[in-house]
């Protein structure tokens, strides 16, 4: 097994990953979340989408044998474990716009966006390439009438997802940095990057 990688709190990290590998992705403290992004290593004009993926898996809530998609229509990582069992794939990673608009806060904030832009700049990607991310541990409910909230985490201290790579994969992650998020609280994520057995 790999080394544990920590991503410090409200920033992010960019790397690559080989069909079969694995990646876990640990919430050491509990109550953080993690956006993940993820495009095709060969052409990043291939990234994740929630609306395929929800189409394909008949499912807004996704968890341990689920898959994630591309805007393609293949499958980019299986989720072979996941201790929490609490993900969201509706919301967008927040950026400047989130904590102007939704927080009136108009003052320099660490986000998502920015993150995850950052990190992958070196692998070719703008700002217009970063999808809806995969929110790993975010807990977003929804009424009756659709009005969605975001709720704090239930992941608890060593709560974790176990990917596996269906293609060649780059890769964005964050320990996210919006307050409701992550109940207030700001924490790191670890990865650990497991490779396939040959």
């Amino acid at each position: 097994m790999s080394r544990l990688n920590t991503i410090r709190k409200q920033t992010g990290a960019a790397f690559t990953l080989k069909k079969g590998d694995f990646l876990k992705v640990i919430d050491p403290e509990g109550q953080q979340v993690s956006d993940m992004v993820l495009f095709n290593k060969d052409d990043i004009r291939e990234k994740i989408s929630n609306g395929k993926t929800m189409d394909f898996e008949e499912s807004i809530l996704l968890t341990k044998g689920n898959f994630l998609w591309s805007n393609r229509s293949h499958k980019m990582m299986e989720i072979l474990e996941d201790t929490n069992g609490r993900n969201d794939f509706l919301l967008a990673p927040c950026s400047p716009a989130t904590f102007q608009i939704m927080y009136n806060n108009h003052e320099p904030h660490p986000s998502c966006f920015e993150n995850l832009l950052i990190n992958l700049e070196p692998f070719g990607v703008r700002p217009d390439d970063i999808p809806t991310a995969f929110n790993i541990f975010m807990n977003v409910q929804f009424d009756a009438k659709g009005k969605l909230s975001v709720e704090p985490p239930t992941s608890k201290a060593g709560d974790y997802v176990l990917f596996k790579a269906e293609i060649d994969l780059i890769v964005g992650l964050t320990a996210c940095s919006a307050e409701d998020s992550n109940n207030h609280s700001f924490k790191p994520i670890q990865y650990q990057i497991i490779e396939r057995t040959k």
